[in-house]
C-alpha cells in the first residue's frame, strides 16, 4: 500500500485548487443568498473547510507540517464558532420563533 502523501502527491495540485475554490464559492454563495441562519454557519463552516484542504495539501506537498498544524488551530476555531453560533441561534429562536434572518430587524430598540 502506498503512503498517504504519496497518493495526495500522485494528483496534480491544480485539481486541490480548482476543488477548494468551487467548495469556498459553494460557501460564499450559501452566506449571501439564504435565510436561514444555520445554513448561513453551514456555509461559513464549508468556507473554513476549504480552507483547510489548501493548508493540508500545500503542507503535504512542500513536506512541512506546518500547514497541517495550523489546520488543527482553524478547526478548534471552528468548533467554538459553532458552540457560540449556535447558542445565538437557539436565542434568537426563542426571542423570535425562527431562525429567518431577516426577522432580526425585531430585536432593535
Amino acid at each position: 500500500m502506498q503512503n498517504m502523501s504519496n497518493v495526495i502527491q500522485s494528483i496534480p495540485l491544480n485539481h486541490y485548487i480548482i476543488l477548494s475554490a468551487i467548495i469556498f464559492c459553494i460557501g460564499i454563495i450559501g452566506v449571501l443568498t439564504r435565510r436561514n441562519a444555520i445554513v448561513i454557519f453551514m456555509s461559513v463552516e464549508l468556507m473554513l473547510n476549504s480552507v483547510n484542504l489548501l493548508l493540508t495539501v500545500f503542507s503535504i506537498y512542500r513536506n512541512d507540517a506546518a500547514g497541517q498544524v495550523f489546520v488543527f488551530f482553524v478547526m478548534a476555531l471552528a468548533a467554538a464558532e459553532v458552540a457560540v453560533g449556535l447558542a445565538i441561534i437557539v436565542m434568537i429562536y426563542r426571542n423570535t420563533n425562527t431562525i429567518d434572518i431577516n426577522v432580526l430587524n425585531r430585536l432593535k430598540w
